[in-house]
C-alpha cells in the first residue's frame, strides 16, 4: 500500500469521528460542525458546535476540541497533533490553532464566507505568524457540505 493511500485512509478514519461530532451538533440544533484532535494515533480531544446551547460565540467545535486536548495532555501546546474538523476553521479558531501550535489541520468543507485556513484568510498557514500548520482540505468534503446544507435548508423552512 502506498504512503499516500495510507495517509488518506487515516485521514478518513479520523474525519469520520469528527463527522460523528458534527451529527451530534446537528441533533442538538447547532450548526453541524465537529472536530477531533489526534496525538500519536489517539483521540485526545473532541468537540461539536455548542454556541446556542452555551450562549457562547466561542463555543465552536475546534475551540472545544482544542481545550479538551490541552486538558488531556495537561499542557498549552499541541505539538505533534492533528486537528480534524468538518468545516474550514474560522479566523478565531485558526488563531487558536496557531497559538496552540497544532502541526496539521485536516478539514472537509471549505467556508467561502469566513474560512481562516485558505479560503477567505490564511491564518493557519501564514508566513507572518510564529507558527504554521500544514493544511489539508477536501477529506469527506461532500458529506460535510451535505450536512451543513441540510441543516440550513431546514432552518429556512
Amino acid at each position: 500500500m502506498s504512503k499516500i493511500f495510507a495517509d488518506l485512509q487515516l485521514h478518513q478514519k479520523y474525519m469520520m469521528m469528527a463527522f460523528q461530532q458534527a451529527e451530534m451538533a446537528y441533533n442538538a440544533g447547532e450548526v453541524p460542525v465537529g472536530a477531533v484532535v489526534v496525538h500519536d494515533g489517539r483521540v485526545i480531544g473532541k468537540g461539536y458546535n455548542q454556541v446556542e446551547m452555551l450562549n457562547d460565540p466561542t463555543a465552536h467545535a475546534e475551540m472545544l476540541a482544542i481545550s479538551s486536548a490541552c486538558a488531556t495532555l495537561n499542557q498549552k501546546y499541541l505539538t505533534n497533533c492533528t486537528l480534524y474538523v468538518t468545516l474550514e476553521p474560522c479566523p478565531m479558531c485558526s488563531g487558536a490553532i496557531v497559538w496552540s501550535k497544532i502541526d496539521r489541520v485536516v478539514f472537509g468543507a471549505m467556508d467561502d464566507k469566513s474560512g481562516g485556513c485558505g479560503t477567505v484568510f490564511n491564518i493557519g498557514d501564514s508566513k507572518k505568524l510564529n507558527h504554521r500548520a500544514e493544511i489539508i482540505h477536501g477529506i469527506m468534503e461532500s458529506d460535510s457540505e451535505y450536512l451543513l446544507k441540510k441543516f440550513f435548508s431546514e432552518k429556512r423552512k
